[in-house]
């Protein structure tokens, strides 16, 4: 297909964010220029690269492709923003410039479905790990069927974790026009919160070929928050949790709100745990969550409710340690938060059980990963 009129607006817009890495930039833009697909616009959006990302953004002779540079750096989060903000495309794909695509089929695909289902507000495929020019392995598969997916279903599983590969998805302009952009004080979990959020209110797309190239590198932004800031990271991770239960509370979608709790308590029993510390790092005190709960819950029984849960799963983590001692505390503190939790009531009778109610919560467990 040849490229678009350059007197309309393209259908899509891919905003390609590139700090330091001019050495890969060509192969990105590349493979977006080689798409069956032509009808796009691709915004190189240079952050203030000190290295060849002006040269080499500069020297395409695609007249669909446009090099902005930001004076001075912007940051990554803003950057993205005024890429998404200059857009011009019914949609838009944002991949930063050490990823790339692996089909050349993959825009002419999205096209289609997304063009066919006009609820859809984002569409993904899963991505083929890069490691220099060796690929690895599979990234975020969700299946080996293409799926047309309800937005709150597929919500209730990104929960549990970030499972779009961030350079895979091309989302509807709509999403970001009635939604908002990257929030900047979530420089971890900005995508992963807008992943969420676009599901709260879109259906979601997924076609099960690995059609992008997630590349593995010191300089990638993941590797780069994880060993300089990696607080940073779980308090992103708590505070997407936190907002998008009250998004889901305001759209009235109560199973998102429940399921939201439930994945608040874990992450606070997460970053409480010693374990996860031992090799360095901050771990939260119980006075700190404690403390963040009843600042950020909505009433006291909220309050109560997700301090149980807490608890709850912090015995979960001991008993699975065989710390059975450790895990009926925990247990019985949840419940004095909450002495409707039947769940915990069961684990306390397994464990006062010793060795039988062990093999037997573990049987359930085999069985229910199984069924999964």
């Amino acid at each position: 297909m040849s490229g678009s009129d350059p007197g309309s607006s393209p259908a899509v817009s891919f905003v390609v964010p590139c700090y330091k890495l001019g050495h890969l930039l060509a192969d990105c833009v590349n493979s977006i220029l080689s798409q069956t697909y032509g009808d796009f616009e691709i915004l190189i959006m240079d952050d203030c690269s000190p290295d060849q990302t002006l040269a080499v953004g500069r020297s395409f002779r695609d007249s669909r492709v446009h090099y902005i540079r930001n004076e001075p750096n912007l940051g990554h989060l803003r950057n993205y923003n005024k890429g998404i903000g200059m857009s011009r495309g019914r949609y838009i794909w944002l991949i930063s410039a050490d990823d790339r695509l692996r089909s050349p089929q993959i825009l002419q695909r999205y096209m289609q479905v997304m063009e066919a289902n006009p609820t859809v507000g984002y569409i993904f495929c899963p991505a083929m790990g890069l490691l220099e020019t060796r690929e690895t392995r599979v990234m975020h598969s969700h299946g080996t069927q293409d799926l047309v997916l309800r937005g709150h279903d597929f919500l209730l599983t990104l929960l549990n974790s970030n499972s779009v590969a961030a350079p895979a998805g091309m989302v509807r302009r709509e999403c970001y026009e009635k939604l908002g952009a990257f929030p900047l004080d979530m420089p971890w979990g900005g995508d992963w919160y807008l992943w969420c959020l676009f599901a709260l209110h879109f259906d979601v797309a997924y076609l099960a070929e690995p059609m992008v190239n997630y590349r593995v590198h010191e300089l990638s932004m993941t590797n780069k928050l994880m060993s300089t800031a990696p607080r940073l990271c779980t308090n992103d991770d708590l505070a997407l949790q936190w907002r998008i239960k009250q998004k889901a509370e305001e759209a009235g979608a109560h199973a998102i709100v429940k399921r939201c709790r439930h994945m608040i308590a874990y992450e606070y029993a997460r970053n409480m745990d010693l374990r996860r510390y031992e090799g360095g790092g901050s771990r939260m005190t119980e006075e700190e969550a404690a403390g963040s709960v009843r600042q950020l819950a909505n009433s006291r029984r909220e309050e109560r409710l997700i301090r149980a849960r807490i608890h709850a799963c912090l015995g979960d983590q001991f008993f699975w340690r065989s710390e059975a001692g450790a895990a009926w505390r925990s247990y019985l503190h949840g419940l004095r938060h909450d002495p409707t939790m039947l769940g915990v009531w069961a684990k306390c009778f397994l464990l006062a059980l010793g060795g039988l109610g062990t093999r037997v919560r573990r049987r359930a467990r085999g069985l229910r990963e199984s069924t999964q």
